[in-house]
Parts: structure tokens; C-alpha cells; sequence
């Protein structure tokens, strides 16, 4: 009788998928990160003072979050992306114009928030996919997180 070989999944983390889809949440952070500080210094009108101290939280939370995501990068032994326009050109995301309405910042902030959920949601997968639980809890927390401040935004746009 012949031995029957068990075979176990085994995941490989260098240049894989889980480091790709964690690639793209982080240019989305930090893509993010940037509109979010953009937003924070032209911010003008009756709700300055409220969104300008809502804008410095939310980038505040970006910039650690996106430390975390690359040293989750390079404990997955794999490089993580740099330069603003590599960032920017991985992230795809339409820059706000420096001068605008506070609506307009905080209806633009929601959708960004948005496409960094679907590709955070990817992510989550991919890493459920790949048995690497670490990252599937990592983008547990960042959709919890972003999905607040969509509800948040978007709360502030009913008033």
C-alpha cells in the first residue's frame, strides 16, 4: 500500500498576495493621511474649530496606522512602498482642490475613507486566505476603524 503524502497549506509571505493587498491599504493610508492634513489646514467657516481638531485626530490616527502597516510589511519580509508619488500612484486617489467648502472636504474625506474600507475588506480575505491571522486581525481593527469615521462624516453632513 502506498504512503499517502499529507500535505499542509503552507503560506509563503514574501512578495505574496497578503503583502500585495497590504501594499495597497498602505498607499491608501497614506493617501489618505495626506487629503486628511490638506483638509486640516484650509478648513474655514462656523465649523472650523470642530473639524479642524476632527481632521488632526483622523491624520494623527492615519500616521500610526501606517507605521504599522509597513513594519507588518517587513515582518512579512517584504519591502514596503515609498516615495510619495510611488504612494500616491498606488493609491489612485482624486486629490480634494486646496480651496473648498468644509461639506465638500468632509463628503470627499467619507469617500476616500470608503475606498480604503473595500481594499482593507480585500486585504482582511486574502490574508483569511492565506491562514495568516495576524493580518486578518490587523484589518479587522483599520475597517473598524474607518468605518466610524465614515459614520462620523457623514453624521456631521445631517446637521
Amino acid at each position: 500500500m502506498a504512503k499517502i503524502k499529507k500535505t499542509t497549506k503552507k503560506t509563503t509571505r514574501d512578495g505574496s498576495k497578503v503583502v500585495a493587498a497590504l501594499r495597497q491599504v498602505l498607499a491608501d493610508s497614506y493617501a489618505l493621511m495626506g487629503q486628511t492634513h490638506i483638509c486640516h489646514w484650509n478648513v474655514e467657516g462656523p465649523t472650523f474649530f470642530a473639524l479642524h481638531t476632527a481632521f488632526e485626530n483622523q491624520y494623527t490616527e492615519l500616521f500610526t496606522a501606517v507605521d504599522e502597516l509597513a513594519e507588518r510589511i517587513r515582518a512579512l519580509d517584504a519591502y514596503a512602498p515609498g516615495g510619495l508619488a510611488n504612494l500616491a500612484k498606488l493609491a489612485a486617489m482624486k486629490e480634494i482642490p486646496e480651496k473648498t467648502s468644509s461639506a465638500t472636504m468632509v463628503k470627499h474625506l467619507a469617500g476616500l475613507h470608503a475606498k480604503l474600507i473595500k481594499d482593507a475588506v480585500a486585504a482582511r480575505d486574502t490574508a483569511a486566505e492565506a491562514n495568516d491571522k495576524e493580518t486578518e486581525d490587523m484589518m479587522i481593527a483599520r475597517i473598524e476603524v474607518h468605518q466610524k469615521t465614515v459614520w462620523m462624516l457623514k453624521a456631521y453632513l445631517k446637521g
